[in-house]
């Protein structure tokens, strides 16, 4: 993937339209960045560009440069006036260098209509614009943007990797750093929070642990409460600092009075900024729930393991609950290996495989749709009975 990227940044006239693809954690608004940076290097050495010295490179990793547009939402969707917005200035030629470069950070999260707006932009690019779409998988981006897309395909770092960066970037001690590499299944800025906050590591824990606690109905509706109102809880302590900074130094800027009724023409951009403030909120909530059930996905994916390497071992006549050395696969969370063992030997693969695919629909369900939290995690902890 790097050298196919460092031939395009080497090239007079690369592809006009870029797909990255990777799961969470695989760093593909990181790489677009990168990119856009090799792409507008002041380097005239052309095996040098993307140094990571100059001056285009600087600004563009720190997103300040007039050159590279990023683009990304803290909503549900990117709207169709910033689409548009963002088709006007891919219009524009490059100030300084080479290419004008647009990234789309979140280009699964827009609405058919809103990608339609890019489509054309992107079909046919003014002569020395490049864009750069960043999504989960293919499988998120119309095909008709897929198709005009030279695709990027990323995967998740070693969770060695992760675990070295955070000792060395972040001076994390070694045990610490595997057990959150690990707990994060490799995503560097979750393993990052969950090696220096013990408050995540003690959220994370009772989530792993929630399976645990499930014996009848009713334990499935409080635990479903539970996590709904913890990711609430987290999701508005980060946010209700900035929404009060934001709306504080919106008036100040309007020149609204400090005392008394606001005037009409303030009140509506108040209006507009807590409206965005709400869907900002929604936005975290939701991507705080689908990290949760993303832990309690890891209990049962951790328990599939057990199960299929009891079936192997019980065939080649091996110790039960060992896994196959021929096939050594390492639990997410080891520490639980214990109970892990007891829960998997209570119930059959084709079970946790119904589990897990009912925590994988809710997680499409709250992320995709405007179904209440609530009852659709509901409605799954019950499922897991």
């Amino acid at each position: 993937m790097v050298e196919q990227l460092s031939r395009a940044a080497e090239s007079q006239n690369p592809t006009h339209a870029w797909l990255f693809t990777g799961p969470p954690g695989s760093g593909r608004s990181n790489a677009a960045k990168a990119f856009a940076a090799a792409l507008v290097c002041e380097r005239t050495d052309l095996a040098e560009r993307g140094c990571g010295e100059c001056h285009a490179c600087h600004t563009v990793l720190a997103g300040t440069n007039a050159d590279v547009t990023f683009v990304a939402t803290e909503k549900t969707t990117i709207t169709i006036e910033e689409a548009r917005e963002l088709v006007t200035k891919a219009q524009d030629r490059p100030s300084s260098a080479r290419w004008r470069v647009m990234i789309v950070g979140d280009a699964d999260r827009m609405a058919e209509r809103t990608t339609n707006v890019l489509l054309k932009a992107i079909e046919e690019p003014p002569p020395r614009t490049i864009w750069i779409l960043c999504a989960p998988s293919p499988a998120d981006v119309l095909v008709t943007i897929r198709s005009r897309c030279r695709a990027v395909s990323l995967r998740v770092p070693p969770v060695e990797d992760v675990a070295a960066l955070l000792v060395r970037r972040d001076g994390v001690d070694p045990h610490s750093a595997a057990m959150a590499a690990r707990a994060a299944q490799s995503h560097v800025g979750i393993a990052r929070r969950l090696a220096q906050d013990e408050g995540a590591r003690e959220r994370r824990n009772a989530i792993v642990r929630l399976p645990l606690t499930l014996q009848d109905v009713s334990d499935a509706v409080r635990a479903a409460g539970s996590l709904v109102e913890l990711a609430t809880a987290e999701a508005n302590s980060s946010n209700d600092v900035r929404d009060a900074a934001e709306k504080g130094n919106l008036l100040r800027s309007l020149g609204a009075p400090t005392s008394g009724a606001l005037p009409p023409s303030i009140r509506s951009q108040v209006r507009q900024l807590e409206d965005d403030q709400k869907r900002r909120s929604k936005r975290s909530i939701t991507d705080t729930l689908d990290r949760a059930l993303t832990d309690l996905l890891s209990f049962y994916r951790d328990t599939l393991v057990l199960q299929l390497s009891a079936a192997a071992n019980a065939a080649d006549g091996s110790e039960q609950g060992q896994l196959p050395t021929s096939a050594t696969v390492e639990l997410v969370n080891a520490d639980l290996r214990p109970q892990l063992q007891a829960f998997a030997a209570a119930s059959t693969p084709e079970t946790t495989l119904a589990r897990m695919d009912a925590i994988n629909n809710v997680r499409r369900r709250i992320t995709s749709s405007n179904v209440a939290p609530l009852l659709a995690i509901e409605a799954m902890a019950v499922s897991l009975l």
